[in-house]
């Protein structure tokens, strides 16, 4: 059963699903090495999770490789696809795995992908430069104390 804190809840059909992408990275994760994923589950009477790996780093990766922002309509899309695989949210029994292929995910987010690299304290839009710092996305800020 997935922690309640941190996670968000999602409509899809008739069902409600809570979903949530880790808080911290594990080692693999925040050097890259491992995909980014997120799990979902049905939030009453949840059942068998669904863990959904994709194509990109997590975006606090310590290697500046690209990620993507999971973002609900990807939850959604990544819920539908599973469930047409076989994934039976409703019932107990083992997680089951989605990993979505790069060439999926313009399918799935109903557009292309927008990738973005983390920089320092914020992220840029893929094949960006430094004319694009005034628009970067900040994920934390230059001002937090350690």
């Amino acid at each position: 059963m997935m922690p309640e804190k941190g996670s968000r809840l999602i409509t899809v059909g008739d069902a409600v699903y809570r979903w949530r992408v880790r808080r911290k990275p594990g080692r693999r994760q925040g050097d890259g090495w491992t995909p980014l994923r997120f799990t979902v589950e049905r939030a009453e009477e949840p059942g068998s999770v669904l863990v959904v790996t994709l194509p990109c780093a997590r975006p606090d990766n310590w290697r500046g490789e690209r990620t993507v922002a999971v973002r609900p309509i990807l939850v959604g899309g990544c819920v539908r696809r599973a469930v047409e695989r076989g994934w039976r949210p409703g019932r107990a029994g083992p997680a089951f795995v989605l990993d979505v292929a790069e060439d999926e995910l313009a399918g799935l987010l109903g557009e292309p992908p927008r990738y973005l690299v983390p920089f320092l304290w914020g992220m840029i839009p893929e094949g960006g430069g430094i004319e694009d710092l005034p628009r970067c996305t900040q994920i934390w800020s230059r001002d937090r104390s350690s």
